[in-house]
């Protein structure tokens, strides 16, 4: 059927018209048969990049470092000093010598050769006894029978000093005067006397050589007169007896006690006389 004005159903106007139309439903079908125009080629493709490029969006390489040595001034100011030798690498101290060491430098001023064994000398070695250690007991008995002994000659002395002032009061002053002296003498020289005997009586006084014990120096070289009164007079008796009695007589206890700890049985005497009492 016509429509009026000479269109058909599809004409202008119509549902579903629109212009060029007929045209376009006749290419789609030419295409879809394969008899239209034939579509453009497409656009040839881009090779693809080669393996050793680096990415377009990397960041260009560092230049690489100049080689060593004085560099010649770039234009445009002072370059800056190539840096100095590199500090050699910390090597590991060497093994310790086991061969004999060198002796240590000797003393300042000192200009002679150097000892036997170096200028460090051994430790003093402990002193060779002559006999066994005297025990505790018998140096107490010594002790007591030499202040006995003492005690006995001084008073026979005043008696008869005081037998002299019986008999005149002349007489009396001579006899005290000599005989205090004497007791003087006695008193101060008595263990001096007796321990510089010679023989195995030496280093005995009387109380000793009673219980059988003597003493003995350390470097072993004999007592005489004066060893012998600085031993018993000056430091027994002095020091330790009378000083020590300003003191309680603390130290005179401590004298008297002092080998019942002690390693080698010694008083405190014999350590400041370096000396030892064995038994004979």
């Amino acid at each position: 059927m016509e429509g009026t004005g000479g269109q058909g159903p599809f004409g202008p106007g119509s549902p579903g018209y629109r212009p060029g139309g007929d045209d376009e439903d006749r290419q789609e079908g030419d295409a879809a048969q394969g008899t239209g125009p034939e579509a453009p080629p497409p656009p040839p493709e881009e090779p693809p990049a080669p393996l050793w490029s680096a990415p377009k969006n990397a960041e260009p390489s560092a230049p690489p470092p100049p080689p060593p040595g004085p560099q010649s001034p770039a234009p445009g100011g002072p370059q800056s000093p190539a840096p100095g030798p590199q500090s050699p690498q910390a090597q590991p101290p060497p093994p310790p010598p086991t061969g004999p060491q060198a002796p240590p430098p000797a003393p300042p001023g000192y200009g002679g050769p150097v000892p036997p064994g170096g200028w460090q000398q051994p430790a003093k070695p402990a002193p060779v006894l002559p006999g066994e250690l005297a025990s505790w007991w018998s140096r107490v008995g010594a002790t007591l029978l030499d202040a006995l002994i003492l005690t006995v000659a001084v008073v026979a002395l005043i008696l008869v000093i005081v037998l002299a002032f019986a008999i005149n009061d002349v007489l009396g002053i001579v006899v005290a005067v000599i005989l205090g002296l004497a007791i003087v003498a006695i008193y101060v020289g008595y263990g001096g006397f007796f321990m510089a005997r010679d023989g195995i009586r030496n280093g005995q006084t009387l109380g000793k050589q009673i219980v059988g014990i003597r003493a003995v120096r350390d470097n072993g070289q004999p007592y005489d007169i004066g060893n012998g009164i600085l031993r018993e007079f000056v430091v027994k008796i002095i020091l330790f007896g009378w000083v020590g009695g300003f003191f309680f007589s603390i130290p005179t206890l401590l004298d008297y006690l002092w080998p019942l700890w002690d390693d080698s049985n010694r008083c405190l005497h014999d350590m400041i006389v370096t000396s030892h009492v064995v038994r004979v």
